[in-house]
């Protein structure tokens, strides 16, 4: 005889694949008695499970609404959280899944047992969701590149820059990195023979040659890290360096990882790497942060931080 547990999802199972069973045939199945039969029956009946059962000619057991949701697998907590990661991902940064996901959450909170229909309906009717305004990307393109980080496949696309300039790429891709508003992807650039930090939302055209290649050391431990010194800098002619009075967690909170790099400096301060288009538009973002902060490096943001400090002085005297 199964143990119980293995038995009670093998009972599931069976009930879900056929509309009714006679008692004589869930019990010959399950190799066990007409009274372990009922038993389980219970159990599953217990654990939310709308058994119905029937006597007579043509009576059997049978699984009325609300029955597909494997409470072995999910427990309560479990299927909420599916619910609120399909109800979120209707506003995420993929542009193709918003149908898909309100079509699973459709179908699963009509198969939640009462209990659970109830927490997820005061769930939906409290949440207000707001639509991204990053760029999305395509399911298909995210798939295809993780296919080809999984199988170590060399892929080739064609890429605009952040200046605008456009070009084919080849590339050996390592690993996706979401940082919550965008997707990047972290791959070595044959062409180029270095590492390099792509945005999804502007690859196109991919191909995948199907020629594995040997996977090379990463470029950093912390790829996520690694991604946001890359996108906060990288694409700027003006970086800079500042030390900033508040805690790397509290700064974080105003902070999105592709804005700028964080790292601890101290229990109450951090270092803050961050890029722009001119060392004013810099000044000015780091003025209006919302933290005391010192310039670490270049001269250049210092010379900024100054001017931009004098210029609000007579704006405050006037």
């Amino acid at each position: 005889m199964l143990p119980t547990s293995a038995r009670l999802l093998r009972l599931l199972t069976l009930l879900q694949i056929k509309s009714i069973w006679t008692g004589a045939e869930l019990a010959g199945r399950l190799e066990v008695t007409g009274r372990t039969l009922r038993r389980d029956i219970d159990r599953l009946r217990s654990l939310g499970y709308p058994v119905q059962g029937t006597v007579g000619l043509g009576g059997g057991y049978r699984l009325g609404a609300g029955a597909s949701l494997p409470p072995l697998q999910l427990d309560d907590d479990e299927a909420v959280a599916v619910v609120l990661g399909l109800r979120t991902a209707e506003t995420d940064a993929v542009s193709d899944v918003e149908d898909a996901a309100a079509r699973a959450l459709s179908k699963i909170e009509h198969l939640l047992p009462a209990r659970l229909r109830r927490r997820v309906a005061a769930l939906q009717s409290a949440i207000v969701a707001i639509k991204r305004s990053a760029p999305a990307v395509r399911s298909r393109t995210l798939t295809t590149l993780a296919a080809a980080c999984h199988d170590n496949h060399r892929v080739s696309f064609g890429y605009q820059a952040h200046g605008g300039g456009r070009s084919r790429r080849a590339v050996e891709p390592h690993r996706l990195v979401y940082t919550g508003r965008r997707w990047y992807l972290v791959a070595w650039d044959a062409d180029r023979q270095d590492w390099r930090t792509f945005r999804v939302d502007r690859v196109d055209g991919i191909s995948d040659s199907g020629v594995r290649f040997l996977p090379r050391v990463p470029p950093d431990e912390d790829l996520a890290a690694y991604v946001s010194r890359g996108a906060s800098t990288a694409p700027y002619p003006c970086r800079g360096r500042v030390l900033v009075f508040a805690s790397k967690q509290k700064v974080a909170e105003h902070l999105p990882p592709e804005i700028g790099h964080l790292e601890p400096a101290a229990a109450d301060r951090c270092v803050l790497t961050i890029g722009s288009r001119s060392w004013q538009e810099l000044a000015a973002w780091l003025g209006v942060l919302g933290f005391d902060l010192q310039v670490i490096e270049p001269h250049e943001l210092a010379i900024a931080m100054k001017a931009l400090a004098r210029r609000f002085a007579r704006a405050a005297r006037g």
